[in-house]
């Protein structure tokens, strides 16, 4: 059985601010008896104004939030996955990457989100991700960690099954999707495409999730959730900020693939007949 956590936050368009509710939240993880923790999207910063967000933009090696949490990993001897932050990539365009780090404070692995989120939503609110952020092309998955082999996501990502299949066929027991999903379609969709990949991959689903409004005028769902290979749901942490708990014991993987084998059912889809 192994104990992890979830920070559910509110972050902000302040980095220092963000990172200091970062550090809290690994103490008190660490405090409660848990081996990892998991953050939300954009945990270091969340601020929908571009100009203003690029001005405290740094490369990962500049990052203060970054360093603070590599620090406070070694200090409490914790794992961490940080679902996201925005920083300044190789290429100088920004990447939305996520990173995994280990209780020496090593950064183990590093995610940049494939999926990007290009809407208009009848509430009236407009997202075009891609006016910002680059586009990862790598599928991601992270050996040894306390969860066993830890496959990565981010958000949007979670609209896109063939990952989440990808990753289970690659043996991945756990899959994490931290996320700023927005209110309506929190609501509507949250729920059910969480239990949704947990059940079709035969694997346990960890979302640490934003939640409240923003400095920067957004909403967010919250309703950080674990869900176990069977769809239950371990933990849902409701509209609150602050740090939650769930027990995940692996041998649960085993069991519901016993009765439900359909990762070993599949087979090539051959291209569609137009008739």
């Amino acid at each position: 059985m192994t104990r992890v956590a979830l920070f559910q936050s509110n972050s902000g368009i302040d980095p220092e601010a963000n990172g200091r509710a970062l550090v809290g939240a690994i103490e008190q993880a660490a405090s409660g008896g848990a081996e990892i923790l998991f953050t939300p999207e954009m945990s270091g910063l969340l601020d929908r104004d571009a100009a203003r967000a690029a001005k405290v933009l740094r490369p990962p090696e500049e990052d203060q939030v970054l360093a603070a949490c590599r620090e406070a990993a070694a200090q409490h001897r914790l794992w961490l996955h940080i679902g996201s932050l925005a920083v300044l990539a190789e290429d100088g365009k920004v990447a939305n990457r996520g990173f995994v780090i280990d209780r020496e404070g090593q950064v183990r692995a590093t995610y940049d989100k494939i999926h990007l989120f290009d809407v208009d939503l009848p509430t009236g609110e407009s997202w075009r991700e891609s006016s910002v952020y680059a586009a990862g092309k790598g599928v991601v998955l992270v050996n040894g960690t306390p969860v066993g082999r830890l496959g990565l996501t981010i958000c949007y990502d979670l609209r896109f099954p063939g990952l989440f299949a990808r990753l289970a066929e690659s043996d991945a027991d756990v899959i994490a999707v931290p996320a700023a999903f927005t209110v309506p379609t929190g609501k509507a969709h949250w729920h059910v495409l969480l239990r949704a990949r947990a059940i079709e991959a035969g694997l346990f689903v960890v979302a640490a999730a934003q939640v409240g409004h923003h400095e920067d005028g957004r909403n967010t769902f919250g309703h950080s959730l674990v869900v176990d290979p069977w769809g239950d749901i371990l933990l849902d942490m409701g509209e609150e900020q602050g740090v939650g708990f769930a027990d995940i014991d692996l041998k649960r993987i085993s069991d519901v693939r016993s009765r439900i084998p359909a990762l070993n059912h599949r087979r090539p889809i051959p291209d569609a007949v137009n008739l």
